[in-house]
């Protein structure tokens, strides 16, 4: 890399650190704990990427944003920010950031990021955005996990765009909310944002009502996948013509829509209009990290509602990682509203959380499986919960194919680590074929690593 880098955070050893690695990549580097100086430094010219902290002692890295697109248009600015919210990732993207990353951040992906900033050449200045209004910032979309970072950044992507929205994920994971903040946060924010249902569509005048209440806004179309053939025909018609005030289309959906199509549950012709852009909202037993920080946040909001400060104890905490929450965010923040209630004391204890979690959807392990229990009842027990998870309807088409792989996978990866990563051996164990097993490798994108024998 060549080229002058600007750092800014309060943290010592985060400008340690980055001073080393801009370093020794070729950089120059000058690094402050003070916006100030970021500031000065930014108005007499210097540097030719900014990487800055939000939280300073001396204010706020979002706010500076505007200046410094105003002292140095095309000055790439990466922010970086310990306040892992989607609002972080959107207030970066209205302000014109040229990049986002949440701490703790990986090294190596922030030099890239990096080194991409200094090959950017911006001959012309984006236009102004306007002020806006103050909005909530209270959103419960908060995680640090990669997954949810991932998620954060395609939103603050496809908020200023005109392309409809598919929104997927199980109920309670926040379909809604995402689909809420694309609107507040875009460039329709002061027009309506108006959800739909089927029984809104059900008569002929339906969608005239419907465009009549956007105003060009944004329609959300509630669980898309629910709805009949007729009135999908109707959206589709109320797409292709909006009258005068083109309004955007969004709609969520419980059901892999690309495999409801396939089973002619959801018609083709609205399906393709509808993905322009899709977001799939994570599970939370997929962001298992997240947990901790999600119980924290509604903790904090039931104090500020007025409730007695709480907190979870060490032992509370880890059972709220390992439960499966089938309810998602949603059943999460019941939870803890209940423990805020009843707890005896300030710190929420094991017993407590048992207490309430007893009482919801059948409580186990995300990886399950007691001591002694055969495979098979094991493999029951999760496959009864996936299909409880779907309700009154059916899995996405393809569960066979699914099941077998997520078995399949870990026990060829622990078949190899007890061979010591021989693959001839792992193939006897196994039973296979030798080329059956490294196409399955392949297939499965399996690291096999040369190491000591389990047995």
């Amino acid at each position: 890399m060549d080229g002058t880098v600007l750092v800014a955070d309060d943290d010592r050893t985060i400008r340690t650190v980055l001073t080393q690695a801009l370093t020794r990549a070729g950089c120059k580097v000058h690094a402050t704990s003070s916006l100030t100086t970021l500031m000065r430094w930014v108005g007499e010219g210097k540097g030719d990427v900014v990487i800055s902290d939000v939280m300073m002692p001396d204010g706020n890295g979002l706010e500076m944003l505007p200046k410094i697109s105003q002292d140095r248009p095309g000055l790439p600015v990466i922010v970086i920010s310990a306040q892992n919210t989607i609002m972080t990732a959107i207030q970066a993207a209205e302000a014109e950031a040229y990049d986002y990353l949440p701490k703790p951040f990986d090294l190596p992906d922030l030099m890239k990021r990096t080194a991409r900033a200094l090959e950017l050449k911006r001959h012309t200045p984006s236009e102004k955005r306007e002020e806006v209004n103050e909005r909530p910032d209270d959103l419960p979309l908060v995680g640090r996990t990669q997954v949810m970072q991932s998620l954060y950044r395609l939103v603050a992507r496809v908020m200023n765009t005109d392309l409809p929205v598919l929104i997927s994920g199980e109920s309670g994971t926040g379909k809604s909310l995402i689909a809420r903040a694309i609107h507040d946060f875009s460039d329709r924010r002061t027009l309506p944002f108006v959800t739909v249902t089927a029984a809104d569509l059900r008569d002929l005048e339906g969608p005239a009502r419907v465009l009549a209440r956007v105003k060009g806004g944004t329609v959300l179309i509630d669980e898309i996948a629910d709805i009949d053939d007729e009135i999908q025909a109707r959206i589709v018609r109320m797409m292709d013509a909006p009258g005068d005030h083109v309004p955007r289309f969004m709609a969520t959906s419980q059901n892999n829509l690309t495999s409801a199509m396939e089973a002619g549950r959801v018609r083709q012709d609205l399906y393709y209009r509808l993905s322009g852009a899709t977001i799939h909202v994570p599970a939370l037993r997929e962001r298992v990290d997240d947990v901790p920080l999600l119980a924290q946040h509604f903790l904090a909001r039931a104090e500020r509602e007025g409730a007695p400060k709480r907190w979870l104890s060490e032992e509370a905490e880890e059972l709220f990682r390992a439960y499966s929450w089938p309810g998602n965010v949603r059943q999460l923040e019941n939870a803890i509203r209940r423990l805020v209630l009843t707890s005896r004391a300030d710190e929420i204890t094991r017993v407590e959380v048992e207490q309430v979690l007893g009482s919801q959807p059948e409580m186990e392990p995300v990886l399950g499986g007691g001591d002694g229990e055969k495979l098979a009842a094991s493999v029951q027990r999760h496959l009864r919960r996936y299909f409880d998870l779907h309700g009154n309807m059916l899995p996405p088409p393809g569960l066979y194919a699914r099941i077998l792989r997520e078995v399949e996978a870990p026990l060829i990866e622990i078949a190899l680590e007890a061979t010591g990563g021989n693959q001839a051996k792992c193939a006897d164990l196994l039973g296979i074929n030798r080329n059956t097993l490294r196409k399955k490798i392949s297939d499965l994108d399996i690291q096999v690593t040369r190491r000591r024998k389990l047995m």
